[in-house]
């Protein structure tokens, strides 16, 4: 009969690590978009969003090239995360027109015009 030792339940338990790097992306991710939300027009939203999304792609994916982090893992990886930014980031960029990313555009062309003095 097999008995488990008392380290059994410690080497069997599933990792948090996939749970705290989805609490730290999401964290990362929700701030700023409750900061677009409230200061942008609406028609904006879209395309601020899916930059913040493809920045956010970016840096999970450098990060996961600096640390060296496993691409075949059972758990998810900061390479999964990086896929589900571009993927959200695609979608927020379909869905919203390009006029909007245009209004978003000229809007910060016009706000630095109207910093620096002529």
């Amino acid at each position: 009969m097999l008995v488990p030792g008392p380290n059994w339940i410690m080497r069997n338990a599933p990792s948090l690590v996939p749970f705290g790097m989805l609490a730290l992306f999401s964290a990362l991710n929700a701030f700023p978009a409750i900061l677009m939300i409230s200061v942008l027009e609406p028609e904006l939203v879209l395309p601020a969003f899916s930059i913040l999304l493809f920045a956010e792609a970016a840096i999970a994916a450098l990060v996961a090239r600096s640390i060296q982090v496993p691409e075949n893992s059972a758990n998810a990886t900061l390479w999964d995360f990086a896929g589900a930014f571009t993927l959200m980031g695609c979608a927020a960029a379909i869905l919203g027109e390009p006029d909007q990313a245009a209004l978003l555009f000229e809007e910060q062309i016009e706000q630095r015009q109207g910093i620096r003095p002529k």
